[in-house]
């Protein structure tokens, strides 16, 4: 029986030990027994379905892999030890020396170092674009191209792309189109099904949603996913068995937190928006408030794109507290229910400073580019009650 999204979610299981239960157990091996000598050899040839070896066979992180798979809506998936491995794996094990990545400014920020720093170590070059900015994409491409790696909406500044126009640039070109979809997962997008040929993920934010543990995931067309499978299987980011069955429950309940979120993320926004609008100010410690962004208001500058691309507009927003990173540190650190923290995607609301935090390694005109100011708080909105965490907000400001 062909089963909708989020029952495959919950139904999709490894195979159980034999003894009837109902949760799958954890599988904590590094290896396999075989029957026989010829049952071994007649798996390493491919001849026998039999898993080989914990570096890249356990239940557990093929039960998760198919999981993200048949949410994601591509034929296959691996899963990764975290969020890097999986775009590492996703870049390196297709790409070679002389051949030239388009990437857009507005990725991680590690995956931005890897780009940059690292893949010229192995004769990859990349060119580095505005996210929103098709033409510019496609001025970028050379005949070596062979990738488009690009994340959706963009931290923090949370910028969004056309999907499918990007797609169709790739594809007239034959690039691959390598979309990260960490922020809005596959319960609120699906790049694949508008046209994405590769789909990464940080299973450590939103799809494990509490902070646990760290995973990421690789989901792309059998055909791709056999090329990668060579350097997947020799250099070994593998995921554990632990990890993979925290990350397994994790998905059942991805799409009802996903909504959760994004309902008291829209409270939230709406209400800060409301007090930028109306000119309101905390007291001198903490600054006044300046602009408000997240995908669901109107004011957001791509807010019809986003409403047609993303089911709902995700747990993430932004808002400019003050006009210096002392105000916005001030604001922070006033907040009593809100975590101070890098993180994000918990069920736990949490405020981050980029500009003195996970991008402060950035040279200060990127930052500019990217909207990084010292005076931007990013909020990973949580599942507490929204009227908390507005009060929470409120007393912070003054």
């Amino acid at each position: 029986m062909k089963m909708r999204p989020d029952t495959a979610a919950i139904r999709l299981q490894a195979d159980r030990s034999g003894y009837g239960e109902h949760a799958v157990p954890i599988y904590a091996t590094s290896g396999y027994v075989f029957d026989t000598a010829g049952d071994a050899a007649a798996a390493f040839s491919g001849e026998l379905d039999h898993p080989l070896y914990g570096r890249f066979d356990n239940p557990n992180t093929d039960e998760f892999a198919a999981r993200i798979a048949h949410l994601e809506g591509t034929e296959t998936a691996i899963a990764t030890a975290s969020g890097m491995r999986a775009i590492f794996t996703s870049v390196l094990g297709l790409l070679r020396a002389g051949d030239h990545v388009v990437a857009s400014y507005q990725v991680f920020g590690s995956t931005l170092s890897m780009m940059k720093e690292f893949l010229p170590r192995w004769g990859i070059e990349t060119t580095l674009v505005d996210l929103t900015d098709l033409d510019a994409w496609e001025r970028a491409c050379r005949d070596t191209t062979r990738m488009f790696v690009l994340e959706t909406p963009s931290n923090p500044g949370l910028e969004t792309v056309d999907i499918a126009a990007l797609a169709g640039i790739a594809h007239q070109r034959g690039i691959l189109l390598n979309v990260d979809n960490c922020f809005a997962t596959p319960a609120l997008q699906r790049p694949a099904e508008m046209g994405a040929d590769i789909v990464v993920h940080s299973a450590t934010k939103f799809i494990d949603g509490q902070g646990r543990v760290l995973g990421g995931a690789v989901a792309t067309s059998a055909e791709i996913m056999e090329r990668i499978m060579p350097f997947y299987r020799t250099t070994g980011p593998t995921m554990s068995a632990f990890n993979a069955w925290i990350l397994s429950r994790s998905l059942e309940t991805l799409t009802i937190r996903m909504e959760k979120h994004s309902a008291t993320a829209q409270i939230l926004a709406e209400r800060l928006q409301d007090l930028a609008g109306a000119g309101a100010h905390s007291d001198a410690r903490s600054g006044g408030i300046g602009a408000v962004k997240y995908p669901g208001l109107e004011t957001y500058p791509q807010f019809d794109l986003a409403k047609r691309q993303m089911r709902l507009p995700g747990a993430l927003l932004t808002v400019e507290v003050g006009d210096a990173a002392d105000s916005a540190m001030a604001f922070m650190d006033r907040l009593q229910i809100i975590s101070r923290s890098v993180n994000l995607g918990d069920t736990r609301t949490i405020a981050t400073h980029p500009y003195s935090t996970t991008h402060s390694k950035l040279p200060p005109e990127l930052k500019t580019r990217l909207g990084i100011t010292p005076s931007l708080v990013r909020l990973s909105v949580g599942l507490e009650d929204p009227e908390d965490l507005w009060e929470d907000i409120s007393q912070a400001l003054g």
